[in-house]
């Protein structure tokens, strides 16, 4: 069993964020692996389903992203999880838009979402993609840039992040964290 948890906040005024890359993951793969993700459950929207012979639990927490952790605990809990069953998905204002790359575990890297993930479960043993929003441009404050929505001229190369996103995901779950990492975190 794998559980893929995209992070973003709910709701539409964030739907076309920055901040909320993870959900778009997470509605990519509920796409390409034809699971609905709309069962409302430990504050979360919740699809179930296969992919390679794997069973797949798809989250998108409901929580707000500060408070994230408070939805995957009883996920895991729920199904029994551990945390070498978790794969994170989020934005990362430190890589370039378009960049992705896999963590088999690590620190926050001052995203709050993750530290709150981290808080709860009391543990960063997880893995994480990190998808790229480049770095906060001058004269702008972080929380307007990463929850600013994404112009026209600049959504083609978020696209093409979420598509190799979606790809390190289906490697994560047929090969692992390791894999994943050597595969899609070339240098570009």
């Amino acid at each position: 069993m794998k559980i893929i948890i995209g992070l973003g906040n709910p709701g539409e005024r964030y739907a076309h964020t920055r901040h909320n890359v993870g959900f778009w993951v997470i509605d990519q793969l509920s796409q390409h692996w034809n699971t609905l993700v709309k069962t409302n459950k430990f504050q979360a929207k919740i699809g179930e389903g296969q992919f390679a012979q794997e069973k797949i639990i798809l989250v998108k927490p409901q929580t707000y992203m500060n408070r994230s952790g408070e939805a995957v605990k009883p996920i895991l809990d729920y199904w029994n999880g551990s945390v070498s069953d978790l794969l994170v998905v989020f934005d990362d204002l430190a890589l370039a838009p378009a960049q992705i790359r896999v963590k088999a575990k690590g620190s926050s890297g001052g995203h709050r979402g993750v530290q709150n993930i981290i808080d709860v479960l009391r543990t960063s043993e997880f893995a994480r993609l990190r998808i790229g929003i480049g770095a906060t441009p001058p004269g702008h404050n972080t929380p307007d840039y990463v929850l600013s929505t994404i112009g026209k001229s600049d959504l083609t190369v978020y696209q093409e992040a979420i598509k190799r996103g979606v790809q390190a995901v289906e490697c994560f779950v047929q090969q692992g964290a390791d894999q994943a990492m050597n595969q899609f975190n070339s240098k570009e």
